[in-house]
């Protein structure tokens, strides 16, 4: 089969385009044929061996997947060849066919189209996990999302709204802003041009925002905390910006906040029946057309290396795909 292939780990420039022997299933696992694969920030860290789950080498990067069932283990009795599925495979997803344990694969439901499933379950998944079940958004509070226009961002930006949070999206740019709007922000802040810290005390009164959704990390990791209000919940998702931040620990004091870590990898498998509910009311949104996913570009399995190296870039909006 066809399949990009990491032989080092290191940036996208190094992956290569190449044969890889067809997979078989294990016992406990079915083989999907790729019709789409979802391109995440978790992939590019994996490549350069700088993500939580480090694969052995060689491996193709790629871990959100929708296609159709080609084989199934013979412990298997909930899939069937030619059932159309969406899966979380960690990685391997940017190949022709990939072969996965059969707790992280899931039914498409129809009407649901490849593409938009696997663009779907690592952001709005991320963002709902993070939203309900770590933030506890309420009806009426400030939710301000940082890296508002990238995947998770985006999602949680529509899902802020579709919760009835009032949303103030930041993000680095007018175009990005722009979209953010569309999506449902109530409030911008570009914070490339203003004071993250003093356009959040503007925007809420004073008061600052209840809910920050942080995915980017670096230098406003520490000016956004400082616009908390009173018994915030600070979300750590992940770090685009490169930087892990240092913050001073007398700000969680000061606050009266917490600050709560979002893994919505580990969330899945060791709370699989709750991962499984969330799964199921975001489809029943997407079907209900209350939230969409933006897809900016799609790519072919022979340039997605390039999707990685736009998110390198900051290039992409929202959220990119490979088509095989």
């Amino acid at each position: 089969m066809k399949a990009i292939i990491c032989e080092e780990f290191g940036p996208p420039e190094n992956l290569k385009y190449g044969d890889l022997p067809d997979p078989k299933p294990g016992k406990d696992q079915v083989l999907i044929a790729v019709e789409a694969c979802g391109v995440n920030f978790p992939d590019f860290l994996i490549v350069q061996n700088k993500y939580q789950f480090k694969p052995e080498l060689p491996f193709s990067p790629g871990g959100e997947v929708a296609g159709s069932v080609i084989q199934v283990g013979e412990n298997v009795t909930e899939f069937m060849e030619g059932q159309q599925v969406l899966a979380l495979c960690g990685w391997g997803g940017f190949a022709e066919q990939v072969a996965i344990d059969v707790d992280r694969v899931f039914s498409l439901p129809p009407g649901l189209s490849a593409e938009v499933a696997a663009t779907t379950l690592y952001t709005y998944g991320t963002s709902f996990h993070a939203l309900k079940d770590r933030a506890k958004l309420e009806v009426g509070e400030t939710l301000l999302v940082l890296g508002a226009a990238g995947g998770v961002g985006l999602a949680a930006v529509e899902l802020g709204r579709l919760m009835g949070a009032h949303v103030i999206a930041a993000a680095s740019s007018d175009e990005k802003l722009a979209l953010c709007k569309e999506k449902g922000a109530n409030e911008v802040i570009n914070y490339s041009k203003e004071d993250l810290k003093t356009r959040i005390k503007e925007l809420t009164g004073g008061k600052g925002a209840h809910v920050i959704y942080d995915p980017v990390g670096g230098i406003y990791t520490e000016s956004a905390l400082r616009g908390i209000a009173w018994k915030g919940r600070y979300l750590i998702v992940g770090f685009a910006n490169g930087e892990i931040p240092k913050i001073p620990m007398n700000l969680p004091l000061l606050k009266g906040c917490s600050i709560q870590g979002v893994f919505w990898g580990q969330f899945s498998k060791l709370e699989p029946q709750q991962s499984f509910e969330n799964i199921g009311q975001l489809v029943k949104w997407i079907l209900q057309g209350k939230i969409k996913q933006h897809i900016s570009r799609r790519y072919s399995l022979e340039d997605s290396p390039e999707a990685l190296k736009d998110l390198e870039q900051r290039r992409m909006i929202g959220k990119g795909v490979v088509v095989i």
